[in-house]
């Protein structure tokens, strides 16, 4: 069993609860960990033995375009995809961080992890 990780990939989008957040959009980090079994593309060296980082990267982006209200709505999703479109992932954890979040106070962020096991 290996894990890859794919961190802070930054995205502007428009998640959230408030008419003001579907117009104005927030700055998301999200933060991919996937395990799979690696010991096949560690010997082959062919990245169609391996999880491909690009691939989660994409699937992450194309999930945050789509507005939601809840960032467990969005990891919830992305994790979904994972799973149909990568066979080979045994588990995954996302990690979806809203940037200076509209709470009223000086907070940094919040984030949401989801994990899920084949």
């Amino acid at each position: 069993m290996g894990i890859i990780k794919v961190n802070n990939i930054r995205v502007f989008a428009y998640h959230g609860c408030l008419e003001e957040e579907a117009k104005i959009g927030s700055e998301y980090r999200v933060d991919v960990t996937v395990k799979a079994n690696l010991k096949k593309s560690a010997k082959t060296d062919e990245l169609a033995d391996t999880i491909d980082y690009v691939h989660l990267n994409y699937i992450v982006k194309e999930e945050m375009a789509i507005r939601s209200k809840l960032l467990e709505e969005v990891a919830q999703r992305i994790l979904d995809r994972f799973f149909r479109e990568l066979r080979t992932l045994k588990k995954a954890t996302v990690s979806v961080a809203k940037i200076n979040p509209p709470i009223g106070g000086n907070v940094e962020e919040v984030v949401v992890i989801l994990t899920k096991k084949r």
